[in-house]
């Protein structure tokens, strides 16, 4: 089990998550459609930054 691949991830749709978030507070009311926006972004993050591999160690 690779940690760093699972925590890039979880990161990222930490960062999504709050940054969508932060923008549907702004008027202090969430509605359902800002939800399903702040999930969509989580789902977006976790997947497309989980399907990208991390880049190889160059060999010196």
């Amino acid at each position: 089990m690779k940690i760093a691949r699972y925590a890039k991830s979880l990161i990222a749709g930490l960062a999504a998550g709050s940054a969508a978030a932060v923008t549907a507070v702004q008027d202090n009311v969430l509605s359902t459609g800002e939800s399903v926006t702040i999930a969509l972004a989580v789902l977006g993050a976790w997947g497309i930054t989980y399907a990208v591999p991390n880049r190889q160690p160059a060999d010196a």
